[in-house]
């Protein structure tokens, strides 16, 4: 017995989502014990503690549903997750201000535009739009060890990987994601110049450019305001991705997101192991 439970703890997010398509509502729970804490930290920077509570097992219960549809994430999974939470309660604001009470029967029931703004700067921002094309395992070591800060030995079981291989992933996972920003901002500009010198920005970057790349870059960057802001917007990427994707996926709760101290997510996580048995049933 103890044995089984060794080999589940064991399966990554990736086999636990396989699992969970294929019926396995026991592989659930170990997704919700893992990932309840976070989704609870995101949630009370939103809400009250019980309206918050309420806010994660209804997310808990949309991916759920959304991974027995053969939909959702194939690894991804908190990202996922806590984007779920964020727009669960962007619905709810919609549905308070839709339903507001008045005596006009011309303003009853006429939908109030909620603006996402959020969402909005997500899907207009390279850096962003470049995580989101990347392949999901890559998305989820870039959001635990750059974002959440974790180190790669706590990462390594969501992977199913060892401690080295994840920080051998999670290089691949950065120049993949200055390839990507890099690749959107070349197809946006019909320059030659431009087109010549973006692919070079990413060495610039991190000073791996021959001393002749380097000089050509430089000397471009003099006169283009266009690649200078790309190039400062990629040193961003380079030193700050945290900064940058926590925002954009967590909006203004990302601040206190983040901010949680390691001793409240460790509690937090304790109450998630023993109520992750409901989805076991």
């Amino acid at each position: 017995m103890d044995d089984l439970i060794e080999t589940t703890q064991q399966r990554s997010d990736a086999q636990l989502i396989a699992a969970v398509r294929a019926g396995d509502t026991a592989a659930y729970g170990l997704l919700f014990q893992r990932h309840a804490a976070a989704a609870t930290r995101l949630s009370r920077q939103l809400l009250s503690t019980g309206e918050a509570d309420d806010l994660v097992s209804e997310a808990f219960l949309k991916v759920l549903s959304l991974l027995q549809d053969g939909k959702g994430p194939d690894e991804a999974f908190r990202a996922y997750l806590l984007t779920a939470v964020r727009r669960l309660h962007v619905d709810r604001i919609r549905a308070t201000t839709r339903t507001r009470p008045t005596d006009d029967e011309h303003v009853l029931d006429r939908g109030v535009p909620f603006d996402d703004a959020v969402s909005a700067a997500f899907e207009n921002d390279a850096a962003a739009r470049a995580f989101a094309s990347l392949p999901e395992r890559w998305q989820l070591v870039l959001w635990h060890l750059e974002v959440e800060g974790q180190k790669p030995a706590a990462v390594a079981p969501l992977l199913g990987m060892s401690p080295n291989s994840v920080s051998a992933l999670a290089y691949r996972a950065r120049e993949g994601l200055r390839a990507a920003y890099l690749e959107s901002h070349a197809a946006a500009t019909t320059d030659e110049a431009c087109r010549a010198v973006t692919p070079l920005l990413g060495g610039f970057v991190r000073q791996t450019l021959s001393a002749r790349d380097t000089a050509k870059v430089d000397r471009h960057l003099d006169g283009c305001r266009r690649c200078t802001g790309v190039h400062l917007e990629l040193v961003e990427v380079n030193q700050n991705l945290r900064g940058l994707l926590a925002p954009a996926l967590l909006g203004p709760a990302a601040a206190g997101y983040l901010g949680a101290t390691g001793t409240a997510a460790a509690a937090l996580g304790a109450g998630g192991i023993a109520a992750g048995g409901a989805w076991a049933t």
